[in-house]
């Protein structure tokens, strides 16, 4: 169980950068002035952008500490917290 949770730690790692990338990515290529939906407003892709990113960075920084190996032993009492 261990090594599940440092792969998905590492797995947390990878894919976090790369959501943002391609919501980055799909807010460049979606974003037209001319456009009539709601898709092509630039002020939609800046609210999911900026609700996201800390989404992200919360998964690298849990990714992180997964992968070091920091909740291998979890306490199962609050003494020995």
């Amino acid at each position: 169980m261990n090594a599940f949770k440092r792969y998905f730690g590492l797995l947390f790692l990878f894919i976090a950068p790369f959501i943002i990338f391609e919501l980055v990515n799909g807010a460049i290529k979606n974003i037209d002035p001319v456009g009539t939906k709601d898709i092509n407003n630039p002020i939609i892709w800046i609210i999911i952008i900026a609700i996201f990113t800390p989404v992200a960075i919360g998964l690298v920084i849990f990714g992180w500490y997964a992968f070091k190996g920091e909740f291998d032993h979890l306490p199962t009492k609050s003494k020995e917290l």
